[in-house]
């Protein structure tokens, strides 16, 4: 079997390292992949958002499957654009990675079906949402409505922070077309969970659980990011929370895209916070979470490619999920000054170091080839991965292993995972 990948991110290392497993793969192909999925797989020079080439692409190499992996082609209707080709593709087609595409879309799809989230109010004018502001309660979330690579979400303590955030997101358009529609969102606290489901239209079923941490700096400060690191699975997400949120959230939204003409195909992250007031969605992702793959996919039993053929062919209710009674961490070793400014070119080394070491992964995020060297290309430069028999061990060992990788302007967190400690 020949399967094709679209992306080059840690997310499509940790699903080429899956697909990688399979008895049923004859061949990988990555447009573009990095230097890491190049181990596994043929690399081709073809942007994530180019469908037409990646079309002809997949004829060219008679591709057998295409595993879309990031959200931008995904809601750009990357997925469509195989299926009209006659190529087997498992991915949300674009009516349905909507779910992610559009924040307003995902609020309104929750209230409509009575799916438990953050009250919330949308605006497409500034001046309507600055005068909205001044009757709220703080603190308060800013969000743009579009994608903003995991980025577009704003903290605001005060009604000052909240002004400059609508100047941001809505006038000064810092993440582009995505702020011209506004998400007000009331702000939740408690502890936060991702789950991610694979989905066949009609029937959804949960991976293990994870904890991404998405601020740049240690105790949760600092701007936001498209992760940091994450463990899986998370203490805190119990089998009482699970049992409410199979039959509250993912059913109920599996039935409600269905509802609306919009078959969910694919897999479904769930962005979930456990309050005081009971479990509700943050947002809904249209993909794998990055990180959240590099520590799910890894503990995941199953043949990756007979649980995606499934959900193409609606027969995911025939598939047992099996994961590994254990656990896993993963720490992101960035460029100093990500996410907003950062040099790139830097050689890595010791890489090497974890290709004899059982339960221990690094997936590349941002970096390429230099003639013969791996040099860093990107602010998220590679996720160093560890197992271990539960989740105090494997964030020891994942620490461990981010010691054997070196390259200039290397900065990580140091407490990914600590509240495993604190619980």
């Amino acid at each position: 079997m020949k399967v094709l990948i679209i992306g080059g991110g840690g997310r499509e290392h940790a699903i080429a390292a899956s697909v990688a497993k399979s008895k049923r793969v004859s061949e990988i192909y990555a447009a573009p992949g990095n230097a890491g999925i190049a181990e596994v797989a043929e690399c081709v020079d073809i942007p994530v958002m180019d469908f037409d080439k990646q079309v002809a692409y997949a004829k060219e190499k008679g591709i057998d499957l295409v595993i879309v992996g990031p959200d931008d082609p995904l809601v750009a209707g990357c997925v469509d654009a195989f299926e009209a080709a006659g190529i087997k593709v498992f991915g949300p087609r674009k009516n349905a990675a909507i779910i992610e595409g559009s924040k307003a879309f995902s609020k309104d799809l929750m209230k409509k079906y009575n799916i438990p989230t953050a009250a919330y109010e949308t605006f497409e004018d500034a001046e309507e949402a600055l005068a909205y502001l001044e009757t709220a309660d703080f603190p308060i979330v800013l969000k743009a409505d579009g994608l903003a690579l995991g980025k577009g979400v704003l903290i605001c303590n005060t009604l000052e922070e909240a002004k400059a955030g609508v100047q941001e997101i809505m006038l000064d358009k810092h993440f582009g077309d995505a702020g011209n529609k506004m998400v007000v969102e009331e702000f939740m606290t408690g502890r936060e969970v991702s789950v991610l489901a694979f989905c066949d239209g009609t029937t959804i079923k949960t991976m293990t659980s994870a904890q991404d941490h998405k601020r740049a700096k240690d105790g949760d400060q600092g701007l936001n990011t498209g992760g940091m690191g994450t463990f899986s699975p998370s203490p805190f997400y119990t089998e009482e929370i699970d049992a409410f949120c199979q039959k509250e959230i993912y059913e109920k939204t599996m039935a409600a895209m269905k509802a609306e003409g919009r078959d969910f195909v694919g897999v479904l992250f769930a962005g979930l916070m456990i309050t005081e007031k009971g479990t509700k969605v943050l947002e809904f992702n249209a993909r794998f979470g990055d990180p959240e793959a590099q520590v799910v996919l890894p503990r995941m039993k199953n043949d990756i490619l007979d649980v995606m053929e499934a959900c193409i062919d609606g027969k995911l209710d025939e598939i047992d999920l099996e994961f590994e009674d254990n656990a896993a961490v993963c720490v992101v070793l960035a460029s100093e000054g990500y996410p907003v400014s950062y040099e790139k070119g830097f050689e890595i080394s010791g890489l090497d170091t974890f290709k004899d070491k059982e339960g221990y992964y690094v997936f590349h995020a941002g970096t390429k080839f230099a003639d013969d060297r791996v040099v860093t290309n990107g602010g998220r430069v590679l996720g160093v991965t560890a197992k271990g028999k539960d989740l105090v061990t494997a964030r020891a060992n994942a620490y461990t292993a981010t010691e054997w990788i070196d390259f200039d302007n290397k900065y990580m967190r140091r407490d990914i995972g600590k509240a495993i400690d604190e619980r």
